[in-house]
């Protein structure tokens, strides 16, 4: 889905103010929630916003799961610093460069955002609390933008890792959506894709009512009704085919033997 169709909650668009406003000061941020409560797209938002900024340097970590080496070695490919293979203290130093001069040059931190953080080894945190900071940590080199579920602030208050959980200044927390958020993020998708009336009112009711406060669950709902249309061909989608789609047809009870 292109980025200006996507749905932007107040309470996202807040926190992405909050972000870009301290881009010029750096640290550390925090986005969580529930599957399905928008973290993805919260991430999109954000990243787009950023690199729209002037002299911004914004790079995505697409796999939390690696091991310090490898992460050092992904951080060197997204911020154009070659690395050695075996040479942590060299590339430790050599990243941290590129940042300072960065910054120097733009008065801007550059953005490191990593998905699914929960997946991060507990060095590879570690080592990143030490490699963004600076002048006995009065000085950060980077912003770091978090995304995870539920267990990564349970992970962040850990013993281990609570000299980098204690250092996140902004934190969004996503929780189950109400009825008017799902409501008006249904309406906003159907005016964006160019069809605002493709629904009957009362079917934008009834997908807002079984979602369970899911916006993943209400999109694949009408992803499934609206495949179904497209083969009927119908011009408009109603709650009869919702109940049509989704009602279970009691089967027949086989007849007793005599």
């Amino acid at each position: 889905m292109p980025i200006d169709a996507l749905y932007t909650s107040p309470q996202i668009d807040s926190f992405l103010r909050r972000v870009e406003l301290g881009v010029a000061d750096g640290g550390f941020a925090m986005i969580t929630g529930e599957p399905g409560t928008g973290k993805s797209v919260a991430l999109r938002l954000l990243a787009e916003r950023l690199r729209a900024l002037p002299d911004v340097l914004v790079g995505t970590l697409e796999h939390p799961q690696s091991r310090t080496m490898d992460f050092y070695r992904e951080l060197g490919d997204l911020f154009g610093v070659p690395l050695g293979a075996h040479n942590r203290w060299a590339g430790f130093k050599a990243l941290r460069s590129r940042w300072a001069e960065h910054i120097t040059s733009t008065r801007c931190r550059p953005v490191l955002i990593i998905d699914e953080a929960q997946e991060t080894l507990s060095t590879v945190f570690s080592e990143l609390r030490t490699l963004a900071s600076k002048d006995l940590d009065s000085r950060q080199l980077l912003c770091v933008v978090f995304a995870g579920d539920t267990r990564l602030p349970e992970r962040l208050r850990s013993q281990d890792l609570l000299p980098l959980g204690s250092r996140i200044r902004r934190r969004l927390l996503l929780d189950f959506a109400s009825r008017d958020e799902l409501l008006a993020c249904l309406d906003h998708l159907l005016a964006a894709a160019g069809n605002p009336s493709l629904m009957t009112t009362e079917l934008r009711a009834t997908l807002a009512d079984h979602a369970a406060g899911n916006f993943r669950v209400m999109m694949n709902l009408a992803d499934e009704l609206l495949s179904v249309a497209a083969d009927r061909e119908l011009a408009r989608l109603d709650e009869r085919l919702f109940l049509d789609v989704f009602t279970q047809q009691p089967k027949p009870k086989p007849a007793k033997k005599r």
